[in-house]
């Protein structure tokens, strides 16, 4: 629930204005007027005897007045009494009676008269009463004794005070006596007792009178009340009664309603308009009386009429003359009905219609005065001129009384008079002073100069222009400097000046120009107007349900004008928040921590700024898990049923679903409690089904959405009556423990099943089918019996009857049971084994017969287990194995058995008790199967054209081997599968080398072990001959699972056969080699990657050494390579590559150093025109060079370097030193020398083992790697390039002659 309110403070401003313009002109106090009267005493006032009397009497004029007093209608003479003062330039009285006087001697009727040389104004007339407040007279008060049943009216009869006390009715301590519908207090004090019961018997009712005005309490004498009951009158007169009489005597007499007060059928009612109307009844009767109420005629008034004191007393707030008529109470109560009428007359002192107005007048002018008022009866209307009657006062042509009007013409400046009408009748009266001022005044303004209005839009905007002058001023008001008078529908113009813009908009802000003129002058004013935007509440707090202890938070966002600052407060019902440091107040919100009941309620955001007020409330309901029930009660006892109720806990605002009933055995399980049973939450009693011979306790749990309640108290005991059992034992079985008994079992009653005392078992049993009598037992406090001496498995009939010292249960059921089991006799025969497959046996044997089981048939048990592989011919290790198989199956199924072996097997049968005797052991063959996969496969001593495959026999051959067979396809740099070979290779051989391969190529191999039966699973592995210029060729590769790769450096062989390659995606995608080529600000970056086509590659980099995060590059496209840009000069960097959708698949990390910052002076030689071209003619010369040498040197069909390697006599060609690692350099004979200028190849020339991880593709980008129209290989002289190490992973390339020319830029 929300509820969102806004109150602009502009709207009190129209309700001032407004008052404002009723008021009559004001006359500025430096101009002449007649006195005028400011404050007075009320007419009746009444004072305190204990302080000083202050007589109130204060007026303005010009000059400033002169007052006296009249008192009782003589002059008082201040001066003569040393006791009565007059305040400095007041009129107000002050009488001393603190020192000695007394408030009595100065009662009387004042009259205040302020006069100056203009007229005379006169006060009310003030009747100075004081205040008093007696005790009670003294008097005995008698004892009231009371018969039970019977009215009592207990007077109170209170001391006369003025004014009259408050009365009320409390004990000895001071504390009220509780009032209801059958006890109450009437209006006139006394306490009415419809009827009594004997706890109304005490002897402190004690009536207390309090004086507000003296602040004094006073006590009545108590009053002791005896309420006899019939009970105890019973007793004193039941010696002198019949035992007829004495029993059909009424315990109480009922009676039909009396009316208490008022007495009678009818009575009268006068009420004075505008006062509250009190109407009263109360009635006596028992049952104790209801009242209602109605008007004869007409409906009661709404929104004016209460019921208060139990409906006795109607009450109707603020009465006119429509509320004349007639009112009836109605008293009902079960045994009829009385009735009062009530005839109410309202009747009214004077009051106003028209007051009479200050009149003021240029000289010459006309003008009137009227006073006009009502009452009932009609008052009378008297005028006076300066406190004498106008009827003594001196002619004056220019003046006419015509009843309740004067009506002046022509008037001059000696008229000025102070005029006072008189309205009065019985009731009442009425004085009102009106001057008539004669002035010739210039207009002026008294609003101040350029004072500033501020209102919220689209609400009233109200700019003053009070004024004075004589005669009246004209207004005219004007926007702007230059403005137009306005006028029209957008603005509205009051009597008093004061300009209304009804609905103000933003752009009603700007200057207002009021003025006044009239024939004696013109004055004008400026005031400003400035239009704020309205606070509003955007975010509104909202209805929220917490668990107690649990927080909660309420949000207020508001939006407001920006030159207004706000003030957000929280209410809480309509009140200031609690001091509790629980209640946290942020700026947009308000929370509450650890929340109580207490904290329910309604919470309020309220946002106030200077000029407006928004506010918007919400709901807060604090839920809990409910109250415990209590009051519990039993009822309708009988053998076997009760009726329990209750009365629900408070269910701390989230309804009760459902009540839990539980019960407690206080005589077989006290301190249990168990579940019985349970009812919606609207329901509050319940009829229970019982048991016999149980001390019952009961109690109630109550559960809503948030949880269970705490249990209730637990009810009163009830003991059930004891009765047979209703039920036997259930769970009966029958089951031998050994050959020669039979073991009974049962689960025994609970003790509330056992109804009774004595609770014993009937345990009866028969073999079945022999025509045996029961034969029985009584056993009691145990579960089992045991029979002895039985024959081995034989059924039996059993059962077992409940009893106790009231008799049997009903007749059980029967169960079938058995005696005990021995072990099967003989074992299965004819055992009969069928084989299935290499791993699959079927075994079949004759079923036992069932006498010779001698127990329960649970099913046969295989035992079996592998004698000898006869590949192996060697015995190992007797592992038997066993398989059952439920029930009467006379088959089975032997799965899992190895290949080429032999078994025995043996047959059981089972019952519970255990096995059989085993059959005579037989022994069968499995087939041969397919072998399973060589144990290993290692490639060693790769070459430029051949590879040295070994391997491993099978683990499990499964038969006799009859061969291997080899597979293997070369991969081509875009992964594809060239034509596949295949070599059968003998059973008996353990390596073989392949010869005649493609150099630096990679293959992939296939290898698998037959026999007879075909072939086994195959083992895979991949692996690349080598090619290097240095012809020196690195160590084996290792061996593993997958695939395993080196990098070899081969020598330039011809191969003029081009294979047909087949697509194959690699074993697991990669990036490999990434390197970087670095300037003083950019770096390029290259990689090589294996793996799924389409893929988006992204670069990072960073600081080295650094933890800052990576920055990342997104390169387009699949590209392979990408330019840094923006590098630091002279710093380390880390780079990395990685794939888009591959997750965590990255490469390793590089590490490069950009070059050292240049002079910005230095000219970089690099950017000369002269000098690129001079580079791309040499770049174009060495290019075509090469070319050249390439076609004449792969003519000749072998190399010159393949010769020298053959040969090992060129003595450039230095050997792989053993200590470190390195290379030596290879320089061509000719024309070829080592490209150093630009190189990338480390100066120690190291390459570390784990370069040689790569394939054909790993060598060169681009056109790196093709072919020549004769099969010789491009790149086979071009200078070799080396990537630095980095973290551990290094890769070799063999740049392309474009890349060539690139190391000498």
């Amino acid at each position: 629930m929300m509820t969102k309110k806004s109150t602009p403070a502009s709207r009190a401003s129209l309700i001032l204005f407004l008052s404002q313009m009723i008021a009559a002109l004001e006359v500025p106090l430096d101009l002449s007027q007649p006195p005028t009267i400011t404050h007075q005493s009320p007419k009746n006032y009444i004072v305190d005897p204990r302080e000083n009397i202050v007589i109130q009497c204060e007026a303005k004029g010009k000059p400033p007045p002169s007052f006296s007093w009249t008192r009782n209608g003589t002059h008082f003479d201040i001066d003569k009494d040393a006791r009565v003062t007059v305040k400095p330039n007041s009129g107000t009285l002050v009488i001393n009676i603190m020192n000695g006087g007394k408030a009595e001697a100065y009662e009387g009727i004042y009259q205040c008269t302020a006069k100056n040389e203009r007229g005379a104004a006169i006060s009310n007339n003030i009747v100075i009463r004081s205040s008093r407040s007696p005790l009670w007279t003294k008097e005995k008060i008698e004892p009231k004794h009371v018969r039970e049943g019977d009215p009592l009216v207990l007077q109170c009869s209170p001391p006369v005070g003025l004014p009259p006390p408050i009365i009320f009715w409390m004990d000895n301590s001071f504390q009220r006596l509780p009032q209801n519908e059958r006890v109450s207090q009437g209006l006139n004090g006394d306490l009415y007792f419809s009827n009594v019961k004997p706890q109304d018997t005490r002897e402190d009712y004690i009536c207390y009178a309090r004086f507000n005005h003296t602040q004094t309490i006073q006590q009545k004498q108590p009053i002791s009340v005896k309420v006899f009951s019939m009970d105890s009158l019973n007793e004193t007169i039941s010696a002198n009664l019949s035992d007829t009489d004495f029993y059909s005597a009424k315990p109480l007499t009922e009676r039909r309603p009396a009316l208490l007060t008022p007495v009678g059928s009818t009575s009268t009612k006068v009420e004075l308009r505008g006062n509250v109307l009190l109407l009263e009844c109360i009635a006596e009767g028992l049952p104790t009386p209801v009242i209602r109420w109605i008007k004869e005629g007409g409906e009661l008034p709404t929104n004016r009429t209460f019921f208060e004191n139990f409906k006795k007393t109607l009450k109707i707030i603020d009465v006119s003359e429509a509320d004349s008529g007639k009112y009836k109470c109605i008293a009902r109560n079960t045994l009829g009905s009385t009735h009062h009428t009530i005839t109410v007359t309202v009747k009214a002192a004077p009051y106003w219609i028209t007051a009479p107005r200050n009149l003021v007048l240029s000289p010459g002018e006309d003008g009137t005065l009227i006073c006009r008022a009502n009452g009932n009866p009609k008052p009378s209307i008297s005028w006076l001129r300066n406190g004498v009657s106008i009827a003594i006062a001196p002619e004056d042509p220019s003046r006419k009384v015509d009843g309740d009007t004067i009506i002046f013409s022509d008037v001059q400046e000696s008229l000025s008079a102070v005029y006072q009408c008189n309205a009065s009748n019985e009731y009442g009266y009425l004085l009102a002073n009106a001057f008539v001022n004669v002035l010739a005044e210039p207009p002026r303004i008294l609003t101040p100069a350029n004072k500033l209005y501020q209102v919220i839009a689209n609400n009233p905007a109200l700019l003053d222009c009070a004024f004075f002058g004589s005669p009246v001023p004209e207004i005219e008001w004007f926007k702007g400097v230059k403005g137009s008078i306005l006028h029209g529908d957008l603005y509205v113009f009051h009597d008093n000046g004061t300009l209304e813009i009804p609905v103000a908009q933003k752009d009603s802000t700007g200057t207002y120009t009021c003025v006044a003129r009239n024939k004696l002058g013109k004055v004008q004013n400026e005031v400003h107007l400035e239009v704020k935007d309205p606070t509003m509440i955007i975010k509104q707090p909202e209805y929220k349900i917490v668990q107690r202890a649990g927080q909660v938070s309420f949000e207020c966002t508001i939006k407001h004008d920006r030159t207004l600052i706000p003030t957000i407060t929280w209410l809480k019902d309509n009140g200031e928040l609690p001091e509790d440091e629980r209640f946290i107040i942020h700026k947009d919100s308000l929370a509450i921590m650890n929340v109580t009941d207490k904290d329910d309620g309604t919470y309020t955001c309220v946002a106030n700024t200077t000029l407006d007020s928004v506010s918007a409330s919400a709901v807060l309901t604090v839920v809990d898990r409910p109250n415990s029930p209590f009051d519990l009660e039993l009822t309708d006892q009988l053998e076997r049923s009760v009726q329990l109720s209750w009365i629900p806990g408070y269910d701390n605002n989230s309804p009760i679903t459902n009540f839990v009933v539980e019960y407690e055995d206080g005589m077989h399980e006290p301190g249990i409690w168990h579940y019985q049973t349970e009812v919606r939450g609207t329901q509050t009693t319940v009829q229970l089904k019982l048991s016999p011979y149980v001390n019952y306790s009961f109690r109630v749990i109550a559960v809503n959405e948030i949880g269970r309640s705490q249990p209730s108290e637990a009810s009163e005991q009830y003991l059930t009556k004891a009765a047979k059992p209703d039920e036997n034992p259930t769970g009966v079985q029958g089951i031998g423990s050994e050959p020669d008994n039979l073991v009974i079992t049962w689960e025994p009653l609970k003790g509330f099943q056992s109804n009774g005392p004595g609770l014993q078992y009937k345990v009866s049993w028969r073999q079945k089918d022999v025509g045996d009598e029961w034969t029985s037992v009584i056993v009691a406090n145990v579960s089992k019996y045991i029979v002895s001496g039985t024959p081995t498995f034989v059924p039996y009939e059993i059962k077992v009857q409940s009893l106790n010292d009231l008799g049997y249960a009903p007749e059980p059921a029967e169960v079938i049971g058995h005696s005990g089991e021995d072990l099967p006799m003989v074992a299965p025969g004819n055992v009969q084994v069928h084989i299935v497959n290499s791993t699959l046996a079927k075994v079949h044997w004759d079923p036992v017969p069932l006498k010779t089981v001698r127990g329960h048939l649970q099913g046969y048990r295989i035992y079996y287990w592998k004698v000898q592989n006869l590949s192996k011919r060697r015995r190992r290790h007797v592992e038997k194995k066993i398989l059952t198989f439920s029930g009467n199956k006379t088959h089975g199924m032997l799965p899992g058995l190895e290949p080429y072996s032999s078994y025995k097997l043996n047959v059981r049968v089972v019952n519970g008790k255990g096995e059989g005797p085993a059959s005579p052991d037989k022994l069968f063959k499995t087939p041969e199967g397919v072998p399973s996969s060589p144990s290993f496969l290692k490639i060693t001593n790769p070459t430029l054209d051949s590879l040295t495959l070994e391997w491993g026999p099978p683990t499990h051959p499964n038969g006799v081997l009859i061969a291997y067979t080899l597979k293997f396809q070369p991969i081509n740099s875009t992964h594809e599968l060239g034509p596949l070979v295949d070599i059968r290779i003998p059973a008996n051989e353990t390596s073989l080398i392949l010869s005649n391969l493609n150099y630096s190529t990679r293959y992939k191999f296939y290898f698998y072990a037959q026999t007879s039966v075909g072939s086994g699973s195959q083992i895979t592995e991949e692996a690349v001959t080598i090619m290097d210029e240095a012809g020196i060729l690195p160590p084996a590769v290792g061996t593993g699972k997958g695939y395993s790769e080196t990098l070899f450096a081969t020598f330039p062989v011809i191969h003029t056969v081009h294979p047909t390659f087949y697509k194959v995606r690699p074993v697991y995608p990669r990036i490999r080699n990434v390197t970087a080529s670095a300037a003083e600000s950019y770096a390029n970056i290259s990689w090589e990657y294996e793996g799924p086509d389409h893929v988006n590659f992204y670069v990072e980099y960073g600081v080295a050494g650094s933890k800052e995060d990576w920055k990342k590059e997104i390169v387009n496209g699949s590209r392979s390579f990408f330019v840094l840009k923006g590098l630091t000069p002279g710093t380390a960097y880390k780079v990395r590559v990685g794939a888009e959708g591959l997750s965590g698949f990255v490469s390793s990390e590089d590490v490069f150093e950009t070059g050292p910052a240049m002079a910005s002076r230095q000219v970089d030689i690099a950017t000369q025109g002269w000098f690129i071209g001079l580079m791309c003619a040499v770049a174009l010369l060495i290019l075509i060079l090469l070319i050249v040498c390439f076609i004449r040197r792969n003519k000749g069909g072998k190399y010159p370097v393949k010769e020298k390697e053959d040969a090992h006599a060129d003595p450039e060609i230095q050997p792989m030193k053993e200590d470190d690692g390195t290379f030596g350099e290879y320089s061509d004979a000719e024309d070829h020398k080592p490209l150093k200028k630009g190189s990338r190849t480390p100066s120690d020339r190291t390459v570390k083992k784990e370069d040689s991880d790569d394939s054909l593709v790993d060598y060169g980008e681009g056109v790196n790697g093709q072919f020549n129209e004769d099969g010789s290989f491009i790149g086979q002289y071009s200078g070799k390039k080396e990537k630095e190490p980095a973290e551990g992973n290094e890769s070799s390339e063999a740049p392309s002659p474009v890349n060539a020319m690139n190391s000498f830029v």
